[in-house]
């Protein structure tokens, strides 16, 4: 079983302010999913991932505003990261701040994981929410990419500025909230979650860079317990999840980016009881669900983003899956709750 994904409550900053300037009671919204309303104010407590997602949804739709998560964003400091604030400001260039923000995130948001692409000049930084179950993820992806956003521009200065911000769910009725938040094109129904910008100054140093709190800090993380508390089976199915559409998500490159041989990965996964094959197809079909109930590729899309070479491969593996064809399942989901797959284990 996965472990339940945990976030440090000073996600919720910022969160009471919004609510009652939409004339919705904050108090109210945080009982509907268990989270303890001290949370408000002791920012090192720890949520459940899913009881955040389900706040941040309910309260959009209380106050009638597909906006929610980001106008929580638009606010936020650095310091909100708590521990990963002062990582990230330690170190002497963008490079080195992107590894150190995909390697300690975890302290900040389990459920979140980043990966990235440098090709041809440009930096592609894919963002993913794991979640515990396929559910809406509108809000708590602005509110992510957003605090993302406004994090880069403080360690990078604010002349930096990225090609493209992207999200794979449509477009807002008024984006008005989105253009103030972010100085940068807006891509909706895209492929990914995450920013695109210029590789070029991925090397230069950083204006916040100080040598002698890195070196204090590297002293200080040296005797902290800064690993990621998941799994063998959690990170590679974090791992499965961010390089499926890429079209190159093979027990290979995950042990890499693990930094582990195949059949050490092997053995792991088997101490779990798992294997590689059965990770990926669930993942599939999870990713699956989530992005037939809440976003609108066409199905040749939906095939790549699942990582399947041709469409005719995506459809046959569906049916086998879930008993029916990707389009008729799509549509039943606007009149019944969503259907349970079949899965069977791989061969």
């Amino acid at each position: 079983m996965a472990m339940k994904m945990l976030h440090r409550s000073a996600c919720l900053t910022n969160y009471a302010e919004v609510a009652q300037s939409l004339r919705i009671s904050p108090l109210e919204q945080l009982r509907r999913v268990d989270i303890n309303p001290a949370c408000l104010t002791n920012p090192d407590s720890m949520i459940p991932a899913v009881a955040l997602f389900q706040l941040l949804e309910n309260s959009a739709q209380a106050a009638g505003v597909e906006n929610f998560g980001l106008r929580m964003a638009e606010k936020r400091r650095i310091s909100n990261l708590g521990p990963l604030a002062i990582v990230l400001s330690s170190q002497p260039t963008m490079r080195k701040a992107l590894e150190a923000l995909r390697d300690y995130a975890h302290l900040q948001a389990e459920e979140v994981t980043l990966f990235f692409q440098e090709k041809d000049g440009v930096l592609i930084i894919h963002e993913e929410l794991v979640q515990e179950r396929p559910e809406p993820l509108r809000q708590a992806t602005e509110l992510s990419l957003g605090i993302l956003y406004r994090t880069l521009r403080v360690l990078l200065g604010d002349e930096w500025r990225p090609r493209a911000v992207c999200f794979r769910h449509s477009a807002p009725r008024d984006q008005s909230v989105h253009r103030r938040v972010f100085d940068a094109r807006l891509e909706f129904n895209s492929t990914i979650d995450g920013i695109i910008c210029r590789a070029a100054n991925l090397d230069d140093p950083l204006p916040s860079y100080d040598p002698e709190t890195a070196r204090y800090l590297k002293k200080l993380l040296e005797v902290m317990d800064t690993q990621p508390v998941h799994t063998p089976t959690d990170r590679v199915r974090q791992l499965v999840c961010l390089l499926l559409p890429t079209g190159r998500c093979s027990i290979e490159i995950v042990a890499q980016h693990l930094g582990l041989d195949r059949r050490t990965l092997q053995r792991h996964l088997q101490r779990d009881g798992q294997s590689f094959s059965a990770i990926l197809d669930g993942a599939r079909c999870d990713l699956a669900i989530k992005y037939l109930s809440h976003y609108h590729q066409p199905l040749k899309d939906l095939a790549e983003l699942l990582g399947f070479c041709e469409l005719s491969v995506f459809s046959r593996w569906f049916a086998h899956r879930f008993g029916c064809t990707a389009t008729s399942w799509r549509e039943q989901q606007g009149s019944s709750k969503a259907l349970s797959p079949n899965v069977k284990p791989m061969p």
